[in-house]
């Protein structure tokens, strides 16, 4: 059986390292027939010359009787380039390879594959930041500035999603191996391969974001236009926090209407909200000030860490209302899902003896889930979207038992599965200061799953598990990230910080649309 690591490698698309040496290799082949052919047809095609010195006419003669001429060395030369050329791209993956390996007797700086692991992991993070972040600020600059002007900066950061989202598939690979009991002594080789490739896409990502910053820089012109940049700020500010105060009485409404179960995923987020709408009032105040003081470089930094923030408390506000409609839209589906599972539950149940009598055990489990949500949703207030989860699971239990195929995931079943993935996603966008890379894994998973088109399914099952999962483990490293610190950000800081509006790395400013090395670059003038 194919491991889950070896068809993650053969689905990989060829890096770009790969590509360039296929380019030298065919250069190298072309150059050495281009040299060579006109020696070729010298040798085929130059008319006799007059015999008149014996001793070049000797030479030629021998030859002639060799049966060996120019062209017939063309084929040997080639062949030499060619092996030339691979050897050297051997010679240069070795090398590569050795230079990411430890020996017993090697250089103790060379890399251990414990740390090109862990080297994988930081940057999928911190590659996930970048991309949030630049989605984030490109969206504002879209607003105001010509689709023209912006469409080189929307191309550089599609590409870096394509290339986060193939590293955070192979990580997720790895991850099911592991989780499948692999032998860590079998495949370092390959795993090693497979944690160069993430890393590779990984910088891919970042190296183009960096090379964009200073472009989408004067795209934007914070610096020269903070005070027009200023009032659209405001104006969304009071747009937000008109929003969150319904958020709190959409919350309380919740409270009365479903069990405790259904608003757990957004408890507490009116309060983050207004800690966010805190801090972006403090910095909208400083940039203000700064801007009349004729200091955009000052402004400027801290208006985008004040756009940071009221994106995420707009985020936080829109979560509430978002679970508000998918609880409204499961209770509503819930009674047609569970008839149709009964129904396909009576249709199994009248197949003859012997046609059900492998089906016992899934028939029993389908009866048992649909009696329990039938118990929960007449005894009164329930969680609509862990019913209809439920029932799904029924539905799933006895597809194929008489359609013969199983079915795509319906309207229905789909609700309780984006829901999941919705949630998950909002509490890692606002709160990626402390979220590591698990978590963002299992997320990315996800939503690969739940892409556009029609969806198996199992699928929708799979990634509904994964969405929780994610939500789970980005819970457990909030919680073990503790209360941060806000330094020099002023009030509502550290939630700046713990949100990644901020970076906690020792550069302390608002991140902006960029790489990892440019990201940071307005923190000189937060102060």
């Amino acid at each position: 059986m194919t491991s889950p690591l070896s068809r993650s490698r053969s689905r990989r698309v060829p890096s770009p390292m790969a590509v360039r040496v296929a380019h030298a290799v065919l250069g190298g082949l072309v150059a050495t027939g281009w040299l060579v052919l006109p020696l070729a047809r010298a040798g085929a095609e130059a008319p006799a010359a007059p015999a008149r010195d014996a001793r070049v006419t000797a030479p030629r003669a021998a030859t002639a009787q060799d049966g060996t001429t120019t062209g017939d060395l063309v084929p040997p030369l080639v062949a030499v380039g060619a092996a030339g050329a691979l050897a050297a791209y051997t010679y240069g993956r070795r090398r590569r390879r050795a230079a990411t390996r430890t020996t017993p007797g090697g250089d103790p700086e060379l890399t251990s594959l414990p740390e090109l692991d862990r080297q994988a992991r930081r940057l999928l993070v911190e590659t996930d930041d970048c991309v949030r972040v630049s989605a984030e600020e490109l969206a504002l600059a879209t607003d105001r500035a010509a689709g023209d002007a912006v469409e080189p900066y929307v191309y550089e950061l599609r590409h870096a999603e394509a290339a986060l989202a193939a590293a955070f598939r192979l990580r997720q690979r790895l991850d099911e191996a592991d989780t499948a009991g692999t032998d860590p002594a079998e495949g370092q080789d390959e795993r090693r391969d497979v944690l160069e490739e993430i890393v590779a896409r990984c910088q891919d990502a970042g190296q183009r974001l960096d090379a964009a910053a200073p472009g989408f820089d004067q795209i934007r012109a914070l610096e020269r236009n903070a005070v027009a940049a200023l009032e659209a700020a405001e104006t969304r500010f009071r747009d937000v926090a008109a929003r969150i105060r319904a958020t709190e009485k959409t919350i309380a409404d919740l409270h009365e209407r479903y069990a405790p179960a259904a608003s757990l995923p957004v408890v507490g987020d009116a309060e983050q909200a207004k800690d966010r709408l805190l801090f972006t009032t403090s910095h909208l105040n400083q940039a203000r000030q700064y801007a009349d003081r004729g200091d955009g470089a000052k402004a400027a930094a801290h208006l985008r860490a004040a756009e940071g923030a009221l994106a995420q408390a707009f985020d936080l506000a829109d979560g509430v209302d978002r679970l508000a409609r998918e609880l409204d839209s499961a209770a509503a589906g819930l009674p047609a899902a569970i008839a149709a599972a009964q129904s396909d539950w009576n249709a199994a149940r009248g197949l003859p003896p012997d046609a059900r009598a492998g089906l016992v055990g899934r028939l029993g489990h389908a009866e048992a889930l649909l009696s329990a949500v039938r118990h929960e949703t007449a005894a009164g207030p329930h969680d609509p979207l862990d019913a209809l989860r439920r029932v799904t699971e029924a539905a799933a239990s006895l597809a194929g038992m008489v359609g013969g195929e199983v079915p795509e995931g319906s309207g229905r079943a789909l609700v309780p599965a984006r829901s999941a993935l919705a949630g998950a996603a909002c509490f890692v966008g606002t709160h990626r200061g402390a979220v590591g890379g698990e978590a963002r894994t299992r997320l990315a998973e996800a939503r690969r799953l739940l892409g556009p088109g029609s969806v198996p399914l199992s699928e929708v099952l799979r990634a509904d598990e994964l969405a929780r999962e994610a939500r789970r483990l980005a819970e457990r490293d909030v919680r073990a990230y503790g209360n941060p610190s806000g330094g020099r950000g002023g009030a509502g800081a550290g939630g700046a910080v713990l949100g990644g509006i901020l970076l906690s790395d020792g550069e302390g400013g608002p991140m902006s649309y960029g790489g990892p090395r440019t990201r940071g670059r307005r923190g000189a003038f937060f102060t």
